[in-house]
């Protein structure tokens, strides 16, 4: 009797087939997956700015030329973000941003002296939330 071990041709082409398919599906999951956990990287930033901010304003009754509100922007301090103020600090108020790069291009979000939170810019697919920090792409924070 002859024994033959191994795979048939048409066995290997499914199995290519069966993992091509995966891939398509889970490559995309996990693309969204790795975006949506660098989101916290801006909004834990914005949020300890926006206590500096307070602070400074308690101890001099201004937000203008407070260190948290750089007048140029902030490349250092994320790999993903860029944080400084989208207008100067006045004496009663300001607005902190945070600009995604590299991966994260195309995001945008702020903070105020009111703790109003805000998605002024999301990459193409995401949708814009004006009320909150989105955190997934349905728009939901």
């Amino acid at each position: 009797m002859n024994s033959q071990n191994g795979f048939t041709l048409v066995e290997l082409m499914i199995v290519v087939a069966i993992i091509g398919i995966l891939s398509m599906v889970a490559l995309p999951s996990y693309q969204q997956y790795v975006i949506r956990g660098r989101i916290p990287d801006a909004t834990s930033n914005l949020a300890t700015r926006r206590v500096q901010m307070e602070q400074f304003f308690q101890d001099n009754r201004t937000y203008a030329a407070a260190p948290a509100c750089p007048t140029t922007a902030d490349t250092t301090t994320s790999k993903y973000f860029d944080f400084s103020c989208a207008s100067a600090a006045t004496a009663t108020s300001y607005t902190l941003q945070a600009v995604g790069k590299e991966s994260m291009t195309g995001f945008v979000f702020t903070i105020n002296q009111q703790n109003v939170k805000a998605t002024t810019a999301v990459p193409t697919g995401w949708t814009a939330n004006a009320a909150c920090w989105v955190t997934s792409k349905g728009g939901t924070c």
